[in-house]
């Protein structure tokens, strides 16, 4: 399997990315759905890895911008794609549009059994677990 990691590009793969997002999100967590569509879609960067040979949108992760602070949310895989690597690739192209905006930090809400995922990648915990959309989570960040 060949992935592409970029940003989302058209209406289809919006799309797409929320279908993938409303399945993992809604669907196999329980989160409600008026949590994980918050208003906040429209101002944000929308990165997907994208099967190469029927350009599936297999993971996605969303960046929002906010002065020199990226924030990484929503990220979400396919489930029978995960363990592949793709959420490492992911956040590799989230370090990059970090870069490019010259953030100085990228900060997350890890959820619990995420957070070895962002430790490998040089996030650290910030703070005690709280409960967000009804899942256990850690803040965590990523100085630049």
């Amino acid at each position: 399997m060949s992935v592409e990691i970029r940003r989302a590009e058209g209406r289809a793969e919006l799309d797409a990315l929320l279908d993938l997002r409303h399945r993992v999100f809604c669907i196999e967590q329980g989160v409600p759905k008026r949590e994980e569509l918050d208003g906040r879609d429209g101002d944000a960067i929308h990165l997907v890895a994208v099967q190469t040979e029927d350009s599936r949108v297999l993971g996605t992760c969303r960046l929002l911008l906010v002065d020199r602070t990226l924030q990484l949310s929503r990220l979400a895989v396919e489930p029978e794609a995960r363990r592949q690597g793709i959420a490492s690739a992911l956040l590799r192209a989230a370090d990059r549009e970090a870069a490019a905006v010259r953030a100085k930090r990228i900060v997350l809400h890890a959820q619990t059994y995420a957070r070895e995922l962002y430790a490998a990648d040089g996030y650290e915990e910030r703070g005690r677990t709280f409960v967000e959309a009804g899942i256990e989570h850690v803040a965590m960040e990523k100085r630049l």
